[in-house]
């Protein structure tokens, strides 16, 4: 594998933006050793993306429950918020990035799971080198949220955006059965409101803002979903 700086001259040489370094671990993990060891890897991961000049270094808040990404009761009490705080602030006051910054994706059953509390984590945080990665789908977490995708969107982007880093773009349904039950999907195959995201992107956030596809079990279906923004794009007209 090339070093950090080959990596990263590949890309500028390519004209590619690296989106996000991902960590994906709970470094609020109720195990103290597995807590200490996923600090330690979020301050690696954050080290490698600014070294490879991405945008962000990307992760959940993580839980204090068993399960690494929830839900847990405890996920969403002020404890929790003032453990994601400290937690956050000791990585970024470690690596002290000048070029990535440390973010944390919204999710469904724990902070941020919406505008307001995005913010609040943002202030209480206090860190320039910290950012919010939007998963606009995560927040679909209820059916009034569900059937106003756009305007959960551009209220999102329009409290939050100057301190989003990156974008997940998904699609989610509502199942007719008792009592809430929501599913991700596929772009395409759900009722989220591709074109309001995109146009909510493009007026709102800079112009090098990456949208990511993720969470589909082949190529093909990468394929096929790209296929389908770019549809919606098109016919939204908004230029990607």
């Amino acid at each position: 594998m090339p070093n950090p700086a080959e990596f990263a001259a590949a890309a500028r040489e390519a004209d590619l933006l690296i989106a996000e370094v991902g960590i994906w671990n709970n470094p609020l993990s109720p195990d103290p050793q597995r807590r200490k060891e996923a600090v330690e890897k979020c301050k690696e991961r954050l080290v490698l993306a600014d070294l490879v000049g991405a945008r962000c270094c990307v992760n959940i808040a993580g839980s204090l429950g068993e399960r690494w990404d929830g839900p847990d009761p405890r996920d969403v009490t002020p404890e929790a918020f003032h453990a994601i705080v400290e937690t956050v602030r000791n990585v970024i006051d470690a690596v002290k990035p000048t070029r990535a910054k440390y973010s944390i994706e919204t999710m469904p059953y724990m902070v941020p799971d919406g505008w307001e509390s995005s913010l609040d984590l943002v202030k209480a945080i206090d860190r320039p080198a910290f950012g919010i990665h939007f998963d606009p789908v995560n927040i679909v977490n209820s059916p009034r949220r569900f059937f106003d995708t756009g305007g959960l969107v551009r209220e999102f982007v329009d409290k939050v955006g100057p301190h989003i880093t990156a974008v997940h773009l998904k699609d989610i349904v509502l199942e007719p059965r008792l009592t809430v039950h929501l599913q991700e999907v596929r772009p395409g195959l759900g009722r989220f409101d591709i074109a309001a995201c995109l146009r909510a992107i493009h007026d709102g956030l800079d112009a090098d803002m990456p949208v990511l596809i993720e969470h589909l079990p082949s190529e093909e279906e990468y394929k096929e979903a790209a296929a389908h923004v770019r549809m919606v794009a098109e016919q939204a007209g908004v230029p990607l």
